[in-house]
């Protein structure tokens, strides 16, 4: 029997009756073991807010108030303290990581969560003050945008999007594509909406804080072949779709070493040790800009080894910055 269906059971018991009820009598009714019966005792006082008292005289529990039902909680509330905190921080990176993101939907469960943490002595507010979230370069999404293309997905309807490429100046008058969404991608610190565009009739990805109108239709979504998919969008580098074309060799010095080799840059990159304490890494890529831009990060602590068109690349942007600084650089 599940936790809710033990608790709904109890507030039965305890509803219906006019003096208190002896543990005996509850095991009896309930058809339970001791440890169980006070454990959905403990429960609907803890969990669920329920006005318990116990009778010392009469050696039984009473309910001193109107009884909470059961079926207008949250289902999965009956958490330890543990495990609330553990909610509530998951939310509080959420807001610190894009504020006012699903808010709205979010409030109602954080109100009973920290309510339930309030019973317990623990102070809600110290979830903030206790985790900090820096991102650097995160682009805010619009909450509403956000909570249609979610509802979308998990409804497995189609959308139908405006959407302004970054790659080029946004026109007012960008005609509306429809799309069948497959998911929603955090990717380099920002999210992005993977989908089939049924006007290309191919997989795009759209980064969501470009999407600048979501209609939700009534047609249902394409559902895509999970396997190409994900290796069509997970196996390049970086926010680029497309199956990886090239291997890129990087070298970094022995005292970089020390952070890279403990970072995950690609599911099927591979990394070693060099004799002289420096790391090198390979990793496939389909696109260069991004990793170029990654590479360029590290300054003189990265070399690229190959591709020699990769490398090429990297040297010429290095002068190019260079040449920004004019002839007095020496």
């Amino acid at each position: 029997m599940d936790k809710l269906h033990r608790i709904t059971q109890l507030k039965r018991i305890l509803a219906g009756r006019r003096t208190p009820i002896s543990l005996c009598q509850l095991m009896e009714r309930m058809e339970c073991s001791e440890s169980t019966a006070r454990r959905a005792l403990h429960s609907y006082r803890d969990d669920f807010g329920a006005p318990l008292a116990f009778d010392r005289s009469r050696g039984g529990w009473y309910l001193s108030g109107p009884a909470p039902d059961p079926a207008d909680e949250v289902p999965g509330l009956w958490l330890t303290t543990a495990e609330l905190h553990a909610l509530l921080a998951a939310r509080e990176l959420l807001r610190q990581l894009q504020p006012g993101l699903l808010a709205a939907q979010t409030a109602p469960i954080a109100a009973r969560l920290e309510a339930l943490l309030a019973q317990r002595g623990i102070k809600p507010a110290d979830i903030a003050r206790r985790i900090s979230l820096q991102m650097p370069g995160t682009r805010p999404c619009h909450g509403e945008t956000f909570a249609t293309l979610a509802r979308a997905l998990f409804e497995r309807r189609r959308l139908r999007i405006r959407y302004s490429p970054r790659s080029r100046p946004a026109a007012a008058d960008e005609p509306a594509r429809d799309i069948s969404p497959h998911r929603l991608s955090w990717v380099r610190g920002n999210w992005f909406l993977d989908a089939w565009c049924h006007r290309a009739e191919d997989l795009r990805r759209f980064a969501v804080e470009r999407v600048q109108t979501a209609e939700l239709l009534a047609d249902q979504a394409l559902e895509l072949d999970a396997e190409n998919t994900t290796a069509r969008l997970d196996d390049g580098y970086g926010t680029y779709t497309g199956s990886p074309t090239q291997t890129a060799v990087l070298r970094f010095s022995a005292e970089r070493a020390r952070w890279v080799a403990e970072e995950h840059w690609h599911p099927d990159q591979h990394g070693s040790w060099l004799p002289d304490g420096r790391w090198q890494l390979t990793l496939p890529y389909a696109h260069p800009e991004e990793l170029v831009m990654e590479i360029l990060k590290y300054g003189a602590d990265c070399e690229v080894v190959a591709p020699a068109a990769l490398r090429e690349v990297v040297v010429a942007r290095l002068r190019e910055a260079l040449g920004a600084y004019g002839e007095g650089v020496p």
